[in-house]
């Protein structure tokens, strides 16, 4: 089965999580690198030590930032 997610405001559908995923499975699977990403689940910040704790349903929504470096 697969997950369906309102990410950053817009809905998309999750082939590869299933019904059991967590939030670390998600950053993953979006191919991001989990020290450079801030997750917001249903309103409320999700600390990086509770990612493999916080399970994702169908519908919940999410707030993903990833921060770029740069300079001048």
């Amino acid at each position: 089965m697969s997950l369906t997610l309102v990410l950053n405001g817009q809905a998309r559908t999750f082939d590869a999580l299933q019904q059991t995923a967590n939030v670390e499975q998600l950053v993953g699977e979006l191919g991001l690198k989990g020290d450079r990403v801030a997750v917001e689940h249903n309103g409320e910040i999700v600390p990086r030590s509770s990612w493999t704790e916080t399970e994702l349903k169908n519908g919940d929504r999410l707030e993903v930032v990833h921060f770029v470096g740069g300079g001048l």
